[in-house]
């Protein structure tokens, strides 16, 4: 069992005193995680099947290629090409690379503060930005020409910005400390 499955059953014993959760139940969750990166400024095919093959070894599962909705003639993109690839994962496998990313990856960001509070939208999700790949162990340092960067959502069933903070924090996710909160 991974620390952030541990972590979520721990979770209604941390937070039910802060936000009265009258049961178990009542408790966020993380329902699944989705990871995306764009790759609209690539026309080359191999460059576009580099990333696909990288994102499915950083995530352990097969990417889904995105079309453009519609052509924009000063992209010169064209309706149907693909601008995107996007990966959504859920179970053990969701909890598996939330462990990754917390214990492996975010330390090996260079300058790395926190994630900041604004991150987490009125919803109760929170969306990371990775301007490198590279910072992932699946990624070899051999291969540094093609680095693409990646957006993360972990999406929650919490209810409000709040319970969002407390539950991600509880995980263990490195949320950046307010300024406004320091006494």
């Amino acid at each position: 069992m991974t620390l952030s499955k541990e972590k979520q059953k721990t979770a209604y014993e941390t937070l039910s005193k802060a936000f009265g959760y009258a049961t178990y139940m009542a408790t966020p969750r993380i329902s699944k995680i989705t990871v995306s990166v764009g790759t609209g400024k690539r026309k080359d095919v191999k460059q576009v099947a580099f990333i696909a093959k990288r994102l499915a070894d950083i995530t352990g599962q097969h990417p889904a290629t995105r079309p453009a909705k519609q052509s924009i003639a000063s992209f010169k993109v064209r309706e149907g090409d693909p601008v995107g690839l996007i990966v959504t994962m859920h179970g053990e496998r969701m909890y598996n690379f939330l462990d990754k990313l917390i214990h492996i990856a975010l330390p090996r960001t260079r300058d790395f503060r926190g994630i900041p509070l604004s991150s987490i939208d009125a919803m109760g999700n929170i969306t990371i930005g990775i301007r490198e790949h590279t910072i992932f162990p699946e990624a070899a340092n051999e291969d540094l020409k093609d680095v693409f960067g990646m957006a993360i959502t972990i999406t929650t069933t919490a209810k409000t910005r709040q319970e969002a903070e407390a539950f991600l924090r509880h995980l263990g996710l490195p949320l950046r400390v307010d300024a406004s909160t320091k006494s």
